[in-house]
């Protein structure tokens, strides 16, 4: 498997925000989003040492930290991926978090033993709506997450449309996150006022709070 990084940091955003995590991060993607804040980890020649399934559960173990984000890129492309899924959630105390795009059909990893899928959306301003698998939401339950990743007044628009028609308040948690410099959190929180978007939370990136926005490793 070609990890790109792994570290131990806080989870920045999702339902374990502000939780230690061990963070294990792929090389490569599917997507090109305008805002992609990891773009380097889907280039070609991005730096990665391959590890196998066994030597990632090893490393996770040794930090005796029991939340685990896989992310990427996008990792549920990575060869070997379930494999590495069932392996963590066969050890005791691991949670597994999946940070994934929602270009990418969950079903195969709805496994007996289950992650907890943190899910984007891709709205208008990342130019990769089309590419959503609306199927996706069939199968999230109350533990999962779905993302919006907003940049513009349009996308917390589009947002709203959705959570609506597909009912996600009833089946997963649901978070809005501004792009980062691209729009001001206190109108996301005047939409959100305008629209009631009751059970709808507004997340801010911890991580870019805490360290430099462009800072790696975090």
């Amino acid at each position: 498997m070609k990890v790109a990084e792994k570290f131990i940091s806080i989870n920045g955003e999702g339902n374990r925000a502000g939780e230690l995590s061990v963070f294990v991060r792929f090389q490569g993607c599917n997507l090109r989003c305008s805002y992609c804040d990891t773009s380097w980890a889907y280039e070609a020649d991005c730096p990665y040492e391959e590890l196998t399934p066994d030597e990632i559960v090893e490393y996770v173990l040794s930090t005796g930290v029991h939340n685990v984000t896989l992310t990427g890129g996008e990792p549920l492309l990575s060869q070997g991926i379930a494999e590495l899924i069932e392996k963590l959630l066969a050890q005791p105390k691991i949670r597994v978090e999946i940070e994934t795009n929602g270009a990418v059909d969950l079903r195969p990893f709805c496994m007996p033993a289950r992650p907890v899928f943190t899910m984007d959306y891709k709205l208008p301003s990342s130019g990769w709506e089309r590419a959503m698998k609306v199927e996706n939401f069939s199968v999230l339950e109350k533990q999962d997450t779905v993302k919006f990743v907003c940049g513009s007044q349009e996308d917390l628009q589009r947002a709203w449309e959705v959570i609506q028609e597909y009912r996600l308040t009833e089946r997963c948690h649901v978070y809005l996150s501004p792009v980062f410099g691209s729009i001001e959190p206190v109108d996301m929180v005047a939409f959100m006022e305008t629209h009631k978007m009751n059970d709808v939370r507004l997340q801010i990136q911890i991580h870019k709070v805490i360290w430099d926005p462009e800072k790696r490793g975090v």
